[in-house]
Formats: structure tokens, C-alpha cells, sequence
């Protein structure tokens, strides 16, 4: 018995018949990518560690201009450093913070470049605007999250009295400070999500606008939960923040059904169990021919059968 051997062709993991890229491409692509995008985050983080210093006095000063932050004899901004390492550490992560936010422009390319060939070109355009919207808004968190812990840190320390000294961790301070902006700066881009829902067709503005007791009292029940201080001004701050941006995107979401005709179908308005009404008046139809049934009817000759097809035995092979 006899093996023939064939010429193996090109896989499919290395050449595409239509032209198209393959599984490899794209992970080269990947890989090319990712190594642009962690060069530039390096080359951020240099700069990022270079400018760590006055990035924690930055973040400091809400505890710095309270007078109980400062040292009578010397007349300067204390803090407690618990682990010989600790500052240096802190200024290498802070140094990778803003090293992200450098090389942002960067690495937010290089993913846009990977994700972008297979989107649609009205999904293009929704993440030009969506991305154009992300950075202001995490911004506004940000600065509303730095307000906050100036307001928190006075109101925590004045309730700890004259009789006791207070001297703040760093490690534990600059990260309160960053853990809140970062949780402020994401809870801003929920307008995001509520216009997302409108673009895509899932909850029209009328729906939107109709949820408005629900989302107030989730803004302020997250706000109570993720407001670190225990005060009402913080609370009260992000959840009425959170309320006007989404009564503003509720009203971009107006706009947007407007642009599309939205509410304005054939059977909008009217009730399930309700008729619809008819706006036309219907024609008469004239009746049509009596049929004679009495008259001879020409019955066609059935169809003969045709003759079986003799099959021998080699045919079922």
C-alpha cells in the first residue's frame, strides 16, 4: 500500500488568502507596540522621578497650610517617615505616576493604533469624542478630590484638639491624597457611560431623564461610601457634582434623539392594548365576476410517473 507525500502549503497562522492580516502580524503588531509604548513610559518615568519632589510638595500642601502642620521651632511642614526607604520609594511611584501621565499621549496612541483598523468609522468618531471628553472630566475630579482633602484635613484635625500633637505618615498621606483623586477622577466619567447608553440606542433621553431620583440617590450613597473623610462637605461636593453631569448629559442625550428623529416612530405614543389610528380613507372595491359553476372545468390529464432508474451494485460506492 502506497503513501503519496504532499508539498505542505503556507498555514493560516503565517500567510491570509484575502489578503488580511494573520494571528502572527497581529501579535507582532502587539509587540511593537507594546515595547513603543513601555520605551516612552520609561523615558516618562525619568522625567517623572526628576520632578517627584515638587509633585509631593504639591500633593502636601493641603496638610502644609494648616497651622497645626507646623513645627514651632523651625517653622516647616513635618512629616513622619516610619522606614528608612520610605521617601525614596514613594518618589519612585510617584515618579511612575507622572511618567504615565507624560508618555499619556504616547501609549494612548499606540493602543488607539492597535484597536482602530477594526472599528467602524461612526465608532471612530465616537471614540474621538468620548476620549475628548475622558481628560477633562478626570480632570475636574482631580482638582474637586485636592478641594475635598483640604476641607477633610481641617476638619479632622481641629476635632483632635489642642492637647495632641498631630504628625502625619507620608507614605499614608500622599497616598490618601492620590487614592482620592484617582477614585474622584473615575467617578467623573459616569456622564460617559449615561451618554454611551444613548448613543448605542439602549435608553432614550426621556428614560434617562426619568431615572433621575434612582441616580441621585446613588451618587450620594456612593459619594457617603467612597469619601474617605467623614464630614458631609466632601459628600455633599461629589454628589451634587455627579447629579449636574448627568442632568447634563441627560440633556446632550435630548439633543441626540432630536438629531435622530428619535420618539417620532409610526406607533410612538401609543399604548400597547391601544388601536392604532389610520390616516388614510380606504377605497371601495367594486365586487368582482359571478362564477358560472355549472360550466364544464378542462381537468388536465395527470402526470405519468417515470420509469425507475435501475441502479446496480458498484452505484452505491
Amino acid at each position: 500500500m502506497a503513501f503519496a507525500l504532499r508539498k505542505r502549503g503556507p498555514s493560516t497562522f503565517e500567510r491570509a488568502a484575502d489578503g488580511s492580516m494573520t494571528l502572527i502580524e497581529h501579535v507582532r503588531e502587539l509587540r511593537n507596540r507594546l515595547f513603543r509604548a513601555s520605551l516612552a513610559i520609561l523615558i516618562g518615568f525619568g522625567f517623572g522621578f526628576w520632578l517627584a519632589e515638587p509633585v509631593r510638595k504639591l500633593l502636601s500642601q493641603p496638610y502644609c497650610d494648616l497651622p497645626q502642620s507646623v513645627d514651632p521651632d523651625t517653622g516647616k511642614c513635618l512629616f513622619v517617615q516610619l522606614g528608612v526607604a520610605d521617601v525614596f520609594l514613594l518618589n519612585l511611584k510617584i515618579g511612575l505616576w507622572v511618567g504615565l501621565i507624560i508618555a499619556a499621549p504616547v501609549w494612548l496612541y499606540q493602543l488607539w493604533a492597535f484597536i482602530a483598523p477594526g472599528l467602524h468609522r461612526n465608532e471612530r468618531r465616537y471614540a474621538y469624542i468620548f476620549t475628548a471628553l475622558a481628560a477633562p472630566l478626570f480632570a475636574a475630579g482631580a482638582v474637586l478630590a485636592f478641594f475635598v482633602t483640604t476641607k477633610g484635613l481641617e476638619f479632622l484635625l481641629n476635632v483632635s484638639g489642642d492637647d495632641i500633637a498631630t504628625n502625619l505618615e507620608v507614605t499614608r498621606y500622599i497616598s490618601f491624597v492620590t487614592n482620592l483623586i484617582l477614585l474622584f477622577g473615575v467617578a467623573f466619567e459616569f456622564p460617559l457611560i449615561v451618554l454611551m447608553l444613548n448613543f448605542v440606542g439602549l435608553a432614550s433621553a426621556k428614560k434617562l431623564l426619568s431615572w433621575w431620583r434612582v441616580a441621585i440617590f446613588v451618587f450620594f450613597a456612593f459619594s457617603a461610601v467612597v469619601t474617605p473623610t467623614p464630614d458631609p462637605f466632601g459628600m455633599t461636593a461629589l454628589a451634587l457634582c455627579l447629579s449636574a453631569l448627568y442632568f447634563a448629559a441627560v440633556g446632550v442625550a435630548f439633543i441626540n434623539d432630536k438629531r435622530r428623529g428619535r420618539g417620532k416612530e409610526i406607533y410612538a405614543g401609543i399604548d400597547d392594548d391601544e388601536v392604532s389610528p389610520l390616516e388614510y380613507e380606504a377605497e371601495p372595491v367594486e365586487a368582482g365576476q359571478r362564477i358560472d359553476v355549472t360550466a364544464p372545468v378542462d381537468i388536465p390529464e395527470p402526470i405519468a410517473k417515470p420509469a425507475p432508474i435501475e441502479r446496480r451494485y458498484d452505484d452505491m460506492t
